[in-house]
């Protein structure tokens, strides 16, 4: 079945998954306009050629060919979006891909030294986002994860995992002040001053 190639490279003995998303509906959003204009102007060229004389049947032919074939391409757009996949364990970052040929893209989260999202103006208006990866070292192939579905969820929660669980030694200057070094003592008279 499609889509089940990202449960067999996750051990749940030895890492958990904190996130598993494909990428926002609006990736296909680009496509969907192209087949739509595809099979548009197939519609009216065919209207067009139709009511010439002699009805031109190969050129009317070719164009619901065309049309078939952008539908197709479409369909096919659609299954990969499907069975593509965004995972992020306790332990790495992984992007799997492809129905033919699989593609797994992994990156260890001990790696990343920085991250950031960005929402374009469209991404704030249908939900997506694209987060930012900087990593130590070479350049990754996780370094920017484009139509990301809620970005602040996913930022926030990938942010507790790679900064929030780290214990760091307190810095001196992080330290509470320390109280006054005068001993204060309750005066004569107020409540919890008997016996002194």
């Amino acid at each position: 079945m499609f889509g089940r190639h990202s449960h067999v490279l996750l051990d749940p003995t030895i890492e958990r998954r904190v996130i598993r998303v494909r990428r926002h509906w609006a990736v296909l959003l680009k496509d969907l306009l192209i087949t739509f204009g595809i099979v548009l102007g197939a519609y009216i060229l065919s209207r067009l050629v139709s009511g010439v004389a002699g009805g031109l049947w190969l050129v009317q032919s070719l164009l619901w060919y065309v049309a078939v074939g952008a539908l197709l391409r479409f369909a096919w757009l659609v299954l990969e979006w499907w069975v593509e996949v965004i995972i992020v364990t306790d332990k790495r970052f992984m992007v799997t891909s492809g129905i033919i040929e699989t593609k797994n893209s992994m990156m260890p989260i001990t790696k990343v030294t920085d991250m950031s999202f960005m929402r374009p103006f469209f991404g704030q208006i249908l939900g997506y986002g694209t987060l930012r990866i900087e990593s130590a070292g070479q350049k990754q192939d996780l370094e920017w994860i484009y139509f990301l579905p809620r970005p602040e969820e996913v930022f926030q929660a990938i942010s507790g995992l790679i900064f929030g669980e780290k214990k760091q030694p307190q810095s001196h200057m992080l330290q509470p002040p320390r109280g006054s070094r005068r001993r204060r003592w309750p005066r004569p008279g107020w409540p919890g001053s008997e016996g002194r």
